[in-house]
């Protein structure tokens, strides 16, 4: 049973960063025409950072040091970075924010490519479902052969 709750870790591992990608992603959404922050200037764009990290669970799974198990990596979101490209200077001379010259620094933010960012966590979070529901499956499989 310990080998399928592996599995379950890592497919639970994938899930959980997906949805923090996702949440990210749905932030960068809403703040698209955000020309005001609390650390001033507009808002950046964020990100998550993927790390691949061993599948472990206790200090005793560490030791052997050619254990099957060692290959096995879960993902851990490591970091979330602000985009470090220039904000778009746009010319809206009426705008509350706009600078002498009538231009206001708006979101880097392309709608397009959030929206693919957003259809890419969408089914790494559906594959991993699908991971989990056939380890589940295999499990209960394994149960029913001992009866």
């Amino acid at each position: 049973m310990s080998d399928f709750m592996t599995g379950f870790r890592i497919s639970a591992s994938g899930m959980a960063a997906q949805k923090m990608r996702m949440n990210t992603i749905s932030s960068n959404m809403a703040n698209i025409n955000t020309t005001k922050t609390p650390e001033g200037g507009p808002y950046r764009r964020k990100d998550v950072v993927f790390e691949a990290m061993p599948e472990t669970k206790n200090f005793g799974e560490i030791l052997p040091v050619n254990s099957p198990q060692e290959k096995m990596q879960r993902v851990q979101v490591t970091d979330v970075i602000s985009d470090r490209r220039a904000p778009l200077m746009k010319y809206q001379p009426d705008h509350p924010d706009a600078n002498p010259d009538g231009y206001v620094a708006m979101p880097n933010i392309n709608l397009m490519e959030e929206m693919t960012n957003m259809i890419q966590a969408t089914r790494a979070y559906e594959a991993n479902v699908s991971a989990l529901q056939a380890s589940k499956d295999m499990a209960l499989s394994a149960l029913e052969i001992g009866r």
